[in-house]
C-alpha cells in the first residue's frame, strides 16, 4: 500500500499528545504512567513476531528484548478497556470532535502506551507492506509479504543461482500433476479428447453378425452428447484424413458414419442428409446442420409507397421494437429483435407500412431490378411480398401480372395488394405453364419457381423427412416448364427489359444448376447475366462428375451458416433473340394450334410475322404420328377401353359388382350394349372427313402463301 490521496492532499496529521490519553485514564480512576518519549520503531504485530522468531532469531536481537514489555503492558491494560469505551461516551463536545477522526488510531494508541504512530499511518506492522519503502533498510533486507491463499514456502524461499534448477523442477512436477487430475476428470465425464495427432476411435469393432446388439441399439434412444462429440471427432479426421485416420479405414467408413450420426443427431432421413452433406466439405456441411437448427432472424420490409424506413423505425422504436437495419445491401429491410407488441397487429401494419417478409425474398427482387413504366409478370405471386415490392420499384406505374395457380392463396395476395397499395397490379389464377397463351410481350418475368424447401428448413422442419428422391424428379420438371413458358413471356426487343429472374428456395443441384442448364440447352436465345447483387457465393460449374456451363459463375447462392438468410439460389437471364422455329415443338412454348411459335405472343408487333413458322408443322406432327388429326390422333377404341377399366374400378370402390357391366349382353337387351356402339360409328366417320377437309383447306393456304 502507498500512501493514499488524502496524504498526499492534506499532509500529515500533528502527532496526538500523551496528555490527552492521561486525562481520559484520570477520569477513569487508572493510574497515570509518567509520559515517555516516544519510539521512532514501529510496532509489530504477535504473529508476525512469532514468524520473525522463528525465521530470523539472529537478525533482531533488540526487537526479541522489546517484546516482553509490550506483551505485559498489553495485558495490564486489556482489563479496563471496556470502561474507557464507556467513559467515552460521555465526553464534552471538544473531546468528541478531537477524537472522532482518529478514533481507530486512539484505540490503537490505548493497547500500548509507548508507541506512537507514524507520520504514514502505517505503524510497524508487518502485515502491510508498503509499495514506497525499498526492499533494503540499511543493511538488513525486509521480508515479501504474499497473500494468504500462497504457500509460505514461496515467500521465504528466494530465488537464487543455486536452487533455480530445484524451483523448476518443482513446477514441471505441479504443472504435470495438474494434468493428469484434468485429464482423469475428463474421462469421468466419459469426453474424449484428442490432442492433435492422437488417431481418434470413432468406427465401432463390432462384428456384424452380431445382429442382437444391433438390434439393442436401435431400440435405445442415442446418446446425444456422445454423438455430438463423434461428429466431431469425425470432421477432425475427415479435416486431416491421410494423418488422423485408423490402419485399414477408408473415407467412405467415415463419411457413411458422420452421416448415420447427422441423420440421429438431427432427425434428417438418410437420402437428404447424404445430398445435403454432398454440397459442401465435412466441416462447412456440420455448420450447413447446425444452422437450420435455429430460426433466422424476424425482418420487416418498408412499403415506400406509404412511408420511408427511417419514420418507420422511428414509430415502432417508440412502440418498443428493437430493431436495425438488415443491412447495407438493403435500402428498405429492417431486422427486429425483440418487440413488446405483435408485429402483425400494429397500426403500421394495418395501415401498409410495412410487410413481414424474409430478408432471402429480397433478392429476386433486386436482381430483376423493375424500371418504371415497364410491363412485369410474378409466375408464382403469392403471398404477394415480392410483386408489392416490383410495385414499390415502379413507383405504381407501368403493369404488373401477378398470377398464382391456386385461388385460395391469391385471396391472400389480393388482400396484401390493397393494404400495401399497390395499384398498378392485376391479380390472374392460371397455370403458370400456360403463358403465354393467356399474354405474354413482358419486359421483365419473375419466377420463383415451387421447391422443395430444402433452404428454409428452420421454418419447415417437417422437410428433413418427407421429401424423397421422386420428389426430387418430379419438382425440376415441373420447374424445368416454368423457366422454359417464362422466357417464351418475355419480349426480347424491349428497349428496357428483356430480362428473366430465376429463384428458388432450395439449395440442391437438381432444382438450380440443372434446371438452369437445361434452359440453357433448349432456348439459345438467352444467356446468363450478372444478378447484380452485392454478396452470395457463385453457383456450380461441377458437381460429383456433372459439368456444367461456365457462365453458371453468374448465379448467386445463399445459405443459412454464411450470411445467416435462408437458403436462396438467384439466377438472371437476358433474352438476345426471338424464339428459333425449331424450338416450336417444345411443350410450353407453342400459343396455338396452328403452327405459330411463341414469339407471336412477345408484343413485338412488326416482328411478329418473323417468328411465325411457316413450314407445315401439321404435316410434320401426322407424319410423325400415322395420322391426319390436328392433335396427332387418337384412337377411340383405345379410349373406350379406359373408360371401362374406370368404370369397373369405380363400381369396385362403390361396393358393386363389375361384372354386371356384361350381363345385359346375353340378356335381351341389345340397345344398351350394341346400338350405342353403332351409333358412335357414323358419327366417327363425318368428324374424320370434317377434319380432313379442314386439313386440305391448310394445306392450300400454306402453298399459296409459299407461291
Amino acid at each position: 500500500m502507498g500512501v493514499g490521496r488524502r496524504m498526499k492532499k492534506q499532509g500529515p496529521p500533528e502527532p496526538l499528545s500523551e496528555a490527552h490519553f492521561a486525562k481520559l485514564k484520570r477520569k477513569a480512576g487508572l493510574p497515570v504512567d509518567p509520559v515517555e518519549a516516544p519510539e521512532s520503531k514501529k510496532r509489530r504485530t504477535n504473529k508476525q513476531q512469532a514468524k520473525q522468531k522463528a525465521s530470523k532469531p539472529t537478525n533482531e536481537p533488540k526487537a526479541e528484548t522489546a517484546q516482553p514489555s509490550r506483551k505485559k503492558a498489553k495485558k495490564s491494560k486489556s482489563k479496563p478497556q471496556p470502561e474507557e469505551d464507556e467513559e467515552l461516551e460521555g465526553l464534552s463536545s471538544d473531546d468528541n470532535l478531537d477524537h472522532d477522526s482518529f478514533s481507530d488510531l486512539d484505540q490503537m494508541g490505548s493497547d500500548d502506551d509507548a508507541l506512537q504512530l507514524g507520520d504514514d499511518f502505517l505503524g510497524s506492522d508487518d502485515s502491510v507492506y508498503d509499495s514506497d519503502e525499498g526492499q533494503v533498510k540499511g543493511k538488513t533486507k525486509t521480508k515479501h509479504v504474499f497473500s494468504e491463499d500462497e504457500d509460505e514456502s514461496d515467500g521465504e524461499e528466494a530465488l537464487t543461482a543455486a536452487n533455480i534448477e530445484g524451483l523448476s523442477r518443482r513446477i514441471e512436477e505441479d504443472a504435470a500433476q495438474d494434468a493428469a487430475d484434468a485429464q482423469a476428470e475428463l474421462e469421468e465425464m466419459g469426453i474424449q479428447t484428442n490432442i492433435e495427432g492422437d488417431k481418434a476411435h470413432i468406427l465401432d469393432d463390432e462384428d456384424e453378425d452380431d445382429d442382437l446388439a444391433v438390434k439393442t441399439k436401435t431400440l435405445l434412444a442415442p446418446d446425444l452428447q456422445l454423438l455430438r462429440n463423434r461428429i466431431t471427432e469425425n470432421i477432425r479426421v475427415l479435416d486431416d484424413f491421410s494423418k488422423l485416420s485408423e490402419e485399414g479405414r477408408s473415407r467412405t467408413e467415415y463419411t457413411s458414419q458422420l452421416i448415420k450420426d447427422i441423420c440421429a443427431y438431427y432427425g434428417y432421413s438418410e437420402y437428404l442428409a447424404e445430398k445435403l452433406f454432398q454440397l459442401f466439405p465435412p466441416r462447412e456441411a456440420f455448420a450447413f446442420f447446425e444452422a437450420n437448427e435455429s430460426p433466422r432472424p424476424v425482418v420487416i420490409r418498408t412499403n415506400t409507397l406509404k412511408t420511408h424506413r427511417r419514420d418507420l423505425a422511428q414509430r415502432l422504436i417508440s412502440r418498443g421494437v428493437v430493431l436495425e437495419p438488415v443491412g447495407k445491401w438493403s435500402k428498405v429491410g429492417l431486422q427486429v429483435f425483440e418487440t413488446n407488441v405483435p408485429l402483425g397487429a400494429t397500426p403500421e401494419y394495418l395501415a401498409g407500412h410495412y410487410i413481414l417478409q424474409a430478408a432471402s425474398s429480397f433478392l429476386p427482387v433486386m436482381a430483376l431490378d423493375p424500371q418504371e413504366n415497364e410491363r412485369a409478370l410474378d409466375m408464382a405471386a403469392a403471398p404477394g411480398g415480392k410483386t408489392t415490392y416490383m410495385a414499390a420499384l415502379m413507383k405504381n406505374t407501368g403493369f404488373v401480372l401477378a398470377n398464382d395457380p391456386n385461388k385460395s392463396r391469391a385471396k391472400g395476395l389480393i388482400g396484401n395488394i390493397h393494404r400495401l397499395g399497390a395499384r398498378n397490379v392485376v391479380v390472374s389464377n392460371y397455370d403458370a405453364r400456360e403463358f403465354p397463351t393467356p399474354m405474354g410481350g413482358f419486359d421483365r418475368v419473375l419466377l420463383d419457381a415451387p421447391c422443395s424447401g430444402t433452404g428454409v428448413i428452420a421454418k419447415d422442419p417437417t422437410v428433413k423427412t418427407n421429401k424423397t428422391e421422386r420428389d426430387f424428379m418430379q419438382l425440376p420438371h415441373m420447374q424445368k416448364q416454368l423457366l422454359l413458358a417464362a422466357i417464351d413471356s418475355v419480349n426480347h426487343a424491349s428497349k428496357t427489359g428483356g430480362y428473366i429472374v430465376y429463384s428458388t428456395c432450395s439449395v440442391t443441384i437438381e432444382e438450380n444448376e440443372q434446371v438452369v442448364a437445361y434452359a440453357l440447352s433448349r432456348r439459345p436465345n438467352v444467356k446468363l447475366v450478372d444478378t447484380g447483387l452485392p454478396f452470395g457465393k457463385e453457383g456450380f460449374i461441377s458437381h460429383r462428375g456433372k459439368q456444367f456451363d461456365p457462365s453458371l459463375r453468374l448465379t448467386r447462392r445463399y445459405y443459412p451458416h454464411t450470411y445467416n438468410v435462408d437458403g436462396f439460389y438467384v439466377a438472371k437471364f437476358k433474352k438476345i433473340g426471338p424464339t428459333p422455329a425449331k424450338a416450336v415443338g417444345v411443350k410450353g412454348s407453342t400459343s396455338s394450334k396452328n403452327g405459330v411459335s411463341a414469339e407471336a405472343g412477345d408484343g413485338a408487333g412488326v416482328d411478329g410475322e418473323e417468328v411465325v413458322d411457316r413450314t407445315p408443322i401439321g404435316a410434320e406432327e401426322s407424319a410423325v404420328n400415322g395420322d391426319d388429326d390436328d392433335f396427332g390422333g387418337f384412337d377411340d377404341e383405345e379410349d373406350t377401353s379406359y373408360m371401362e377399366k374406370a368404370k369397373r374400378n369405380a363400381m369396385r370402390r362403390r361396393g358393386l359388382d363389375p361384372h354386371a357391366l356384361d350381363k345385359p349382353k346375353g340378356s335381351g337387351k341389345p340397345k344398351e350394349n350394341g346400338n350405342p356402339k353403332d351409333d358412335a360409328k357414323p358419327k366417327e366417320n363425318g368428324k374424320s372427313k370434317e377434319k380432313k377437309e379442314k386439313k386440305e383447306k391448310e394445306k392450300k393456304k400454306t402453298e399459296t402463301s409459299k407461291e
